[in-house]
């Protein structure tokens, strides 16, 4: 094993959610450390997983953990993103469920030469996918410091977003911004005394909006829910889970609007569009962990699972 670990959340949640069939079709988007896939897979008998991950650390890893299914496994190195065009690739036109979690690993962020974590000292990189291109560095040394402040406001909700951004500007002028510890110094000075005094640490929030600008993640679970929605054979399911409010609002709202269909303005006395809805929400609100969770897994307290079921009156893709 090459030392992936991350525990799951809200494990026999998902599980139940997914309703899984022995025969049937499913995708674990976000395969980590195969701690969710590794129980799916485990209830197959003549069915098949698809394990995708844009780490491949954690490919890797997956396969070490799923190799007593091999038989049952596929492993993708993809973003979930692109779910639609992974599977057509695989000749697979609908599955039976899909589960996506959307926390960052244990593993990731322990690992320090990854540059995910204030507590280590590394270069500032930040990438799920160590081919991609843009990186935390690039951001925090060339971005402009409107743009900087624009994404630490949005992504990290950090309010003191200005005078950070601010900071940044002033100390690359001095030379460029090297590692993680440099940068969170530099945050940690732009901050009043009374932020220095909260219980989490003063960087926690300006590299959470790092990272999600480095991979895009907003954008991808946008597209991502909406493709995996689009890809589900009638009666199968979509578990999202997510770890803070930016995530939970996007899964919220794009299953709402599958849920619906109609997108006519409320004043219409009919309906012109002709969208019908293509999901049911299996629970009108967020599935959240019980208090024996988080107290044996302290990163489970923001955890919130939501769950669809695709309508069976529409089958194959974007009706």
């Amino acid at each position: 094993m090459t030392g992936f670990h991350h525990v799951s959340v809200l494990m026999e949640e998902c599980l139940e959610a997914l309703a899984i069939r022995p025969e049937g079709i499913y995708v674990d988007g976000t395969l980590g450390g195969a701690g969710h896939a590794s129980r799916v897979v485990s209830r197959l008998t003549t069915g098949r997983l698809i394990g995708i991950d844009r780490d491949p650390e954690a490919l890797a890893a997956a396969g070490e953990r799923l190799e007593p299914w091999r038989a049952r496994v596929t492993l993708v190195h993809g973003n979930f993103r692109d779910l639609q065009s992974i599977l057509a690739g695989l000749g697979i036109s609908g599955v039976d469920g899909v589960l996506l979690d959307l926390g960052v690993s244990s593993y990731q962020l322990d690992r320090g030469e990854r540059g995910f974590s204030y507590r280590f000292d590394a270069p500032l990189d930040m990438r799920m996918d160590g081919s991609d291109a843009l990186t935390a560095g690039e951001i925090v040394n060339t971005w402009p410091q409107e743009e900087l402040r624009r994404i630490l406001y949005a992504y990290g909700e950090e309010r003191y977003a200005p005078q950070i951004a601010a900071a940044i500007c002033r100390a690359r002028e001095r030379g460029e911004i090297p590692s993680t510890l440099a940068l969170a110094e530099i945050i940690r000075s732009a901050m009043p005394p009374q932020a220095l005094r909260e219980k989490q640490h003063p960087a926690k929030r300006s590299f959470q909006a790092l990272r999600i600008a480095v991979n895009d993640e907003l954008a991808a679970v946008e597209e991502g829910v909406d493709a995996a929605i689009d890809c589900l054979a009638p009666r199968g399911r979509l578990a999202v889970i997510s770890f803070h409010s930016l995530e939970d609002r996007i899964v919220k709202n794009v299953m709402a609007k599958a849920a619906r269909g109609c997108t006519c303005p409320p004043e219409f006395p009919v309906c012109v569009c002709g969208k019908k809805p293509k999901v049911r929400l299996v629970n009108k609100k967020p599935i959240l962990p019980t208090a024996g969770e988080m107290s044996e897994n302290p990163r489970a307290h923001s955890a919130k699972l939501r769950v669809c079921e695709r309508l069976p009156e529409l089958i194959g893709r974007g009706e």
